[in-house]
């Protein structure tokens, strides 16, 4: 079996990062739960991780302090901010910060498997067909 991709997954609402792992699961990656973008900094320290989805509203270090922190660590992974602000001056900047996409949380589920395949570094091998 090919290795599976890491994903990790930072949101501090409990309910919506159990829903995002499960589907991430069923979407064949190894989802990598983090309450907060501490942890994700705690995390990359110790898993090679292949993509971030990050919630932009969160305590203590929001996902624009988070974004600023992977670009000062030099962290070459691509983020997909999930958030549910349609706000098109948080959209800008956080293509200014460096991230791959800009995700309202609604549409998350139904792009998932398209963001995936668009942005991971190789294709997944997800033909399960007997």
């Amino acid at each position: 079996m090919a290795d599976l991709f890491n994903v990790a997954v930072v949101d501090d609402d409990p309910r919506l990062r159990k829903l995002i792992v499960e589907e991430l699961t069923d979407e064949g990656v190894r989802p990598l739960a983090c309450e907060t973008g501490q942890k994700l900094l705690d995390l990359l320290q110790s898993e090679s991780v292949d993509l971030i989805l990050l919630d932009l509203m969160m305590p203590e270090m929001d996902g624009f302090l988070c974004l600023e922190e992977l670009v000062k660590r030099s962290i070459q992974v691509p983020v997909i901010v999930v958030t549910a602000l349609n706000d098109e001056i948080k959209r800008q900047k956080v293509q200014d910060l460096g991230a791959a996409d800009y995700i309202l949380k609604p549409d998350l589920f139904e792009r998932l498997p398209e963001l995936l395949d668009q942005h991971l570094p190789r294709p997944r091998n997800l033909h399960h067909q007997g």
